[in-house]
């Protein structure tokens, strides 16, 4: 009996058949996990990047509309918020039949709007009645990843994303 043993176990011991079985067990869920990290990742830098590029169409649309009237006596204003938002947000003027440039990036409040007075320093949401070369307009976006159903099981906390672009005022 404690030949057969000892021979079973320098079998056992010697023999390489299963250790492919032994090593992909080891090595298949290491992968996996670093693949759909750098998957998450590059979804993160997508989805920032896109919003990045909505802030900037907001801001510079913002910068070239004629808010006040005021500030061309006659004239009303020509533009307005809800289109800078789809703009920022479909990349469009008109949000119908339009797909959102990021997932779940639509609430007015992940868009906000202000004008900054450089020659007094001082920063309102209300558009400059007399504009010159030193104001600007400020787009603010912020953005909450809530990232793929596998990162929603782990019940991480969603990755804020904030962008701020500034623009010179430069009306029509």
């Amino acid at each position: 009996m404690k030949r057969q043993i000892a021979h079973l176990l320098s079998r056992f011991i010697s023999s390489t058949r299963g250790a492919i079985l032994v090593e992909a067990l080891i090595v298949v869920p290491v992968v996996t996990i670093f693949a759909v990290g750098l998957l998450e990742f590059g979804n993160v830098f997508w989805q920032r990047q896109q919003m990045q590029a909505g802030v900037r169409d907001a801001a510079r649309y913002m910068s070239r509309c004629n808010l006040s009237p005021t500030f061309q006596t006659g004239t009303t204003p020509s533009c307005s918020l809800d289109i800078a938002r789809n703009i920022a947000f479909y990349g469009a003027p008109s949000a119908t039949g339009r797909f959102l440039r990021v997932p779940n990036w639509k609430d007015a409040d992940d868009l906000t709007f202000f004008y900054h007075d450089r020659a007094t320093n001082t920063s309102s949401a209300a558009a400059p009645t007399a504009p010159d070369s030193r104001d600007l307009v400020v787009v603010q976006g912020k953005l909450d990843y809530a990232g793929s159903p596998l990162i929603q099981m782990l019940q991480i906390e969603p990755i804020r994303i904030t962008y701020q672009y500034m623009q010179r005022y430069t009306s029509w």
